[in-house]
């Protein structure tokens, strides 16, 4: 009585069980087993089919469930793959159909994938499973294990794509019987593929479905260390600050806390990245917070660094270049072989003649081109150029504010005269009514 009270609620109504199938199917499915070694494959299947009928207009889920499964054992068990295929198909479209039973048999099925003899079996099987358990939610977990199965053999094949296309159908942030690890590990494993097609929109979108919170189980600290690692391949080109946090992130976790080889490495990127930002309000607050971190203390050369683009100081590139220039290039992301050390290391120089600018407007109210060029350590071309980018960026967030400003007083205007003519509305029909 327990067990069918615990299908009721499964199945999300209440059935009531007409007739008790279990001594029958103790007694015939046992049998049909034997019968199929015997080589009386279709007589097997024939007996478990009529027997599969009854339980099912009988309504007894869970001897219903024992013969499907039963079936797919002996065409396992026979090797017959074709059989297997098409039962499954069938098995499940058969009218009043248990969802329990259907539950049950796909997950026998699943544990076959693995033991398939050959690559074209496997994938008509993952095919199959796949095509029975679209869009019902009760198999939902075992449709998105297979698909990631079959965008495993995709990636394997090369097609980097087709293995993409596949595990982006799946909405597992929305499952709700799969286990929490197992959804992060699926929208990690969605990451990895839209990053290897370079869809880095999608991937910036998938991202969003994870919360960093889960991090902080000391349980899942293997799949924090793989989210930032895919947040910092991300954002490496396009974000210098967030690819700075990132590295601080991963400095944080507490598997790093014992590796001081690996967690110094990972704090120099958080420095590198950080000073490679353009000025910003966040960059500021992003170089205090690093030089206040204790860990700093372990590397005083990026120290050091960091202080010279903090304090109010002129900086000299060549000199910053004899100093930091041997220790900067062992770092990857200043490989002068690569685009984007190319990048960081032009954008270092960038950040450096920013800084200077900065400081020479603390200092001088006014000063002549060839003078800011001598100080600047540049031609006076060179120097006109750096001055209009700066004062181009600047115009375009002035304006942004002023557009952003004229904008709020049009809504609050708007507001207000929206008010206005309610208050109106309300005192109107009230004036004859008060007159009569």
């Amino acid at each position: 009585m327990d067990q069918q009270m615990d299908i009721s609620s499964y199945e999300g109504r209440i059935v009531k069980m007409e007739v008790d199938y279990s001594t029958i199917c103790d007694e015939k499915i046992p049998s049909s087993k034997e019968m199929a070694k015997a080589g009386k494959f279709n007589e097997a299947l024939e007996v478990l089919l009529q027997l599969e009928k009854q339980t099912r207009v009988a309504a007894d889920m869970v001897s219903c469930s024992r013969v499907l499964v039963a079936i797919v054992q002996i065409c396992f068990e026979t090797s017959n793959w074709n059989y297997m295929n098409e039962y499954i198909t069938i098995l499940v479209k058969r009218r009043s159909q248990s969802k329990h039973a259907v539950t049950k048999m796909v997950q026998e099925c699943c544990t076959y994938v693995d033991k398939t003899p050959d690559k074209e079996t496997k994938l008509k099987l993952i095919d199959t499973l796949r095509t029975v358990t679209e869009g019902k939610i009760y198999v939902e977990v075992e449709r998105a294990r297979l698909t990631k199965m079959l965008a495993d053999i995709k990636e394997a094949d090369g097609d980097v794509t087709g293995a993409a296309s596949a595990m982006e159908e799946l909405q597992v942030e929305t499952y709700g019987s799969m286990d929490k690890r197992e959804k992060v590990e699926l929208i990690l494993e969605q990451m990895r593929l839209c990053l290897a097609k370079q869809d880095f929109v999608r991937t910036q979108i998938i991202a969003k479905k994870i919360s960093i919170k889960f991090f902080n189980d000391p349980e899942q600290q293997d799949l924090k260390l793989k989210y930032y690692d895919l947040m910092i391949r991300l954002d490496q080109d396009s974000s210098f600050i967030k690819t700075s946090r990132h590295y601080l992130a991963v400095v944080d976790s507490e598997s790093i806390a014992k590796e001081t080889e690996r967690r110094q490495k990972m704090l120099t990127y958080a420095v590198l990245y950080c000073i490679l930002s353009p000025y910003d309000n966040e960059q500021v607050d992003m170089m205090h917070n690093l030089s206040k971190n204790k860990l700093l203390e372990e590397l005083p050369v990026y120290k050091e660094l960091l202080r010279l683009f903090m304090c109010k100081e002129l900086i000299n590139f060549d000199a910053l270049c004899t100093v930091y220039g041997a220790e900067l290039n062992t770092f990857d992301i200043f490989n002068q072989e690569t685009t984007h050390g190319k990048k960081c290391w032009a954008e270092l120089k960038n950040r450096l003649i920013e800084h200077n600018v900065r400081i020479i407007s603390n200092y001088y109210t006014s000063i002549n081109l060839k003078r800011m060029a001598e100080l600047l350590d540049l031609s006076e071309a060179e120097c006109e150029e750096y001055l209009s980018r700066m004062k181009a960026a600047s115009e375009i967030l002035n304006d942004w504010a002023f557009g952003l400003n004229e904008l709020m007083n049009l809504v609050n205007k708007t507001c207000h005269l929206i008010n206005k003519e309610e208050c109106i509305n309300q005192v109107m029909p009230a004036t004859p009514a008060a007159s009569s």
